[in-house]
């Protein structure tokens, strides 16, 4: 049994459990693939136990590697505010991080989780709400940093992914042969609920808004039950939900864009870091990687 164990390694480990590939958490930790692979080996060797089970391209831990999970999160997130609290130069402070709902419950929690792990003495506010109100809080600098959906008022920005907008369903209701057409929908100023009516508009389709929701799970909800259709960015469908196309009598509604903005108040290093990470994890999230 090892005396001690090499954070580097934890830190390797603890990137192929939470991405699932050896590859990607190649790229996590700026390693090669035989690097990483070398460094599990190591790992494994050590603790004299199998860590990952590997099935394909895609790797699952072991039940000694659910174990370890904790203890190397633990033990990283330790090391790193032992080496934070004397280094003078050290990051910190407060920052506010703007999400709309369906965003913030999915892939950011894990982004920001990651980002606390190496800079453990920056506080991080997380700002709920649409697009369209986090455009106006980042142009009054109250919030630094927002995760947008383009067509929203933004202006500049970086956009991190680009996927088509589709109408879904329940795979065991009717409700998109109904007339008019029931819809669930988000406030009046997003811009998934102005493309859904225009494109019926255009195509002539009868539609009314049948349910209106602030949440995601409101809209998943009304969609699972039969109660509604809506529109959705492809890489979100889920099981039980289905596509609808033209042949069911629903036009395209075309790409949709994920941007960061930066508020032009936003200044300092802090900002920098913060905006650097959050571009490379969204660019890497998966569910964007199962879209593309």
């Amino acid at each position: 049994m090892p005396s001690t164990l090499d954070p580097d390694l934890l830190r390797t480990f603890v990137a192929i459990a939470e991405t699932g590939s050896f590859t990607a958490a190649a790229g996590r930790v700026h390693r090669t693939q035989s690097a990483v692979s070398m460094q599990v080996k190591r790992l494994e060797e050590s603790l004299g136990r199998a860590l990952f089970e590997r099935e394909g391209r895609a790797v699952a831990l072991t039940p000694h590697g659910e174990i370890l999970l904790d203890h190397a999160r633990r033990i990283l997130r330790l090391h790193q505010e032992a080496l934070a609290a004397f280094d003078a130069d050290a990051i910190h402070g407060d920052v506010a991080v703007g999400s709309p709902d369906d965003y913030a419950s999915t892939f950011l929690p894990p982004i920001l989780a990651r980002f606390a792990q190496t800079h453990p003495r920056v506080h991080v506010e997380v700002v709920v709400e649409d697009s369209t109100m986090l455009v106006e809080r980042l142009a009054q600098g109250r919030v630094h940093l927002a995760i947008v959906t383009e067509g929203n008022g933004e202006t500049g920005g970086v956009v991190v992914h680009r996927e088509p907008l589709v109408w879904v369903t329940s795979a065991r209701h009717r409700a998109h042969e109904e007339d008019p057409v029931p819809l669930a929908v988000f406030s009046p100023n997003c811009c998934f609920r102005r493309r859904a009516l225009a494109a019926l508009a255009r195509v002539g389709r009868a539609a009314r808004v049948a349910y209106t929701s602030l949440s995601v799970a409101g809209i998943h909800a009304a969609v699972d039950a039969g109660l509604a259709v809506s529109a959705e960015l492809r890489g979100t469908v889920r099981p039980g939900q289905r596509i609808l196309t033209e042949a069911d009598g629903f036009p395209p509604l075309g790409d949709v864009g994920v941007t960061l903005q930066r508020s032009p108040h936003a200044t300092g290093r802090l900002i920098d870091r913060l905006e650097q990470h959050m571009l490379e994890a969204l660019r890497a999230v998966p569910v964007f990687a199962r879209a593309a």
